[in-house]
């Protein structure tokens, strides 16, 4: 199966004058096309840290990494951004939606700053992407006008909308109370099912355990890796079902 993801022996140090902090230690991880999975960890875990590596959002001190097939390091500047745009759609916890802007407006924006060369019709595409995520009769709408779990249906949207390899999700479910959290998991479950590789950083156990797969951290190192039964989320209009798949 084709890798999206490859990372062989990652390291990140930060370094306050002669101090040396580490933050991620020696970690070999790869991920499939198709694949749904979270990393877990405590705040100060390094899993933050390790997805601003995945998303290109910053660089390793040691290691490499491979996204699609290409190895990040060997990019220039304009590659990185342009990759960064293309093959990765980011889900944020606070949604970071352009407050003056139509819900349409705000999921057109990774197509502003495409520059394959392709014509694409950025309004079709924003539609499409909403009507994926249910969320069709408020592409007029501003995040004034939406709900919480709206908002981040929107970003969930924007980050479909240039067909990525894959979509990293940093907390989605951090600004969101339990019964919207249900939602947007089933919503990710949903897009999952479709094909969609999906890589979730959360801290909290009952969230990753609507994922596939969970990558758990401590003090920078990944202690364990491995798949799981997960909850299906099974009806959005009933959020006390959900059924124990194998």
């Amino acid at each position: 199966m084709k890798q999206v993801i490859k990372i062989n022996d990652l390291v990140k140090n930060y370094y306050v004058g002669d101090i040396v902090v580490p933050a991620i230690q020696h970690i070999d991880m790869e991920i499939a096309q198709g694949e749904f999975v979270s990393i877990m960890g405590a705040s100060g875990s390094g899993k933050s840290t390790l997805m601003n590596i995945i998303g290109c959002l910053d660089e390793p001190t040691e290691g490499q990494y491979f996204l699609d097939g290409e190895d990040v390091a060997k990019m220039s500047m304009n590659m990185y951004a342009d990759v960064r745009n293309r093959k990765i759609g980011f889900v944020f916890q606070n949604f970071n939606l352009l407050p003056r802007t139509t819900a349409l407006e705000n999921v057109e924006l990774p197509l502003l700053y495409d520059r394959s060369g392709e014509e694409k019709d950025a309004s079709k595409l924003a539609k499409d992407a909403l009507r994926k995520v249910g969320l069709s009769g408020r592409v007029e709408h501003v995040p004034s006008q939406l709900s919480g779990g709206e908002k981040q249906r929107v970003a969930i949207a924007r980050a479909l909308v240039n067909n990525p390899a894959i979509i990293l999700a940093d907390e989605p479910t951090g600004n969101l109370d339990s019964k919207t959290s249900i939602d947007i998991m089933q919503l990710f479950q949903d897009l999952n099912d479709q094909g969609i590789t999906i890589l979730i950083v959360t801290h909290e156990k009952d969230i990753a355990e609507y994922t596939k797969r969970t990558i758990f951290m401590r003090d920078g190192m990944k202690l364990w890796d491995k798949p799981q039964k997960y909850l299906k989320v099974e009806s959005a209009q009933n959020h006390e079902i959900a059924e124990e798949i194998e």
